[in-house]
């Protein structure tokens, strides 16, 4: 079985449906913002630098997220941008994750 790690945390939808309760992890802190949905089976380093995604609570639908690691940041395209992120900074409010 998996052991449970992390502050338990709410997920308090605006519909006024019971709360969804997890795990945190991460910075402890409260935030606030439309949940929108990524249903992509790879690509999250993408997903979370996405400008479009600023201020959203990103939920990823795909349960291995974290087992492939994170590309090298400091390799760029021929217009000195991050080739495998969206921009240089982390844009969602927070993250959501099976």
């Amino acid at each position: 079985a998996l052991e449970s790690r992390g502050e338990v945390a709410q997920l308090i939808l605006a519909d006024g449906s019971p709360p969804i309760q997890g795990r945190s992890f991460g910075a402890a802190a409260a935030v606030s913002g439309e949940v929108v949905f990524n249903t992509g089976m790879v690509g999250y380093p993408e997903a979370l630098t996405d400008p479009s995604y600023r201020g959203q609570i990103l939920v990823l639908t795909f349960p291995l997220i974290g087992n492939y690691g994170v590309p090298d940041e400091s390799i760029r395209d021929e217009y000195d941008l991050p080739t495998y992120f969206e921009s240089n900074e982390i844009h969602i409010a927070g993250l959501v994750v099976s």
